[in-house]
């Protein structure tokens, strides 16, 4: 018997316990954090015109990913794709998520959000990679 270890195409929510209104929470408070993080805080504030269009957009992203909304419908890979994004932001980015959904949902919680946190790193790193003619492999995901 073959079992589907991605999280991502697996059916039904990520957790119980997890909730729009806690999705709203994380993503408002990382990406606030974001803004002001010394390695982060350039390529977000350069990319993003409006914030508060940014944050609805990524907690529609997580609210589909993680309860299978279906809200998100748009390519969240292409706008990455033009930023000046390295190893070092990808791990960055994974360091400050991990400690605000930690923080704010707990550790057992917090495993759902990163178990797929790490995977769309490794896909937007690879395809980054792939488009920069740079054979990577995946570093995130276990």
């Amino acid at each position: 018997m073959v079992t589907d270890d991605n999280p991502l195409t697996r059916p039904g929510p990520a957790h119980p316990d997890i909730t729009d209104a806690s999705i709203s929470k994380v993503v408002a408070t990382f990406y606030g954090r974001a803004r002001e993080d010394d390695i982060l805080g350039p390529i977000f504030n350069r990319a993003v015109e409006d914030w508060d269009h940014h944050i609805e957009q990524i907690t529609d992203f997580w609210s589909s990913v993680l309860l299978r909304t279906g809200r998100y419908s748009g390519r969240p890979l292409n706008p990455h794709l033009r930023l000046p994004i390295e190893a070092i932001h990808f791990d960055r980015w994974l360091e400050l998520f991990e400690e605000t959904v930690t923080e704010i949902e707990g550790e057992e919680i917090a495993q759902a959000y990163l178990e797929r946190a790490r995977r769309i790193a490794d896909n937007f790193e690879l395809a980054i990679g792939n488009l920069r003619g740079e054979m990577r492999a995946p570093r995130h995901s276990r």
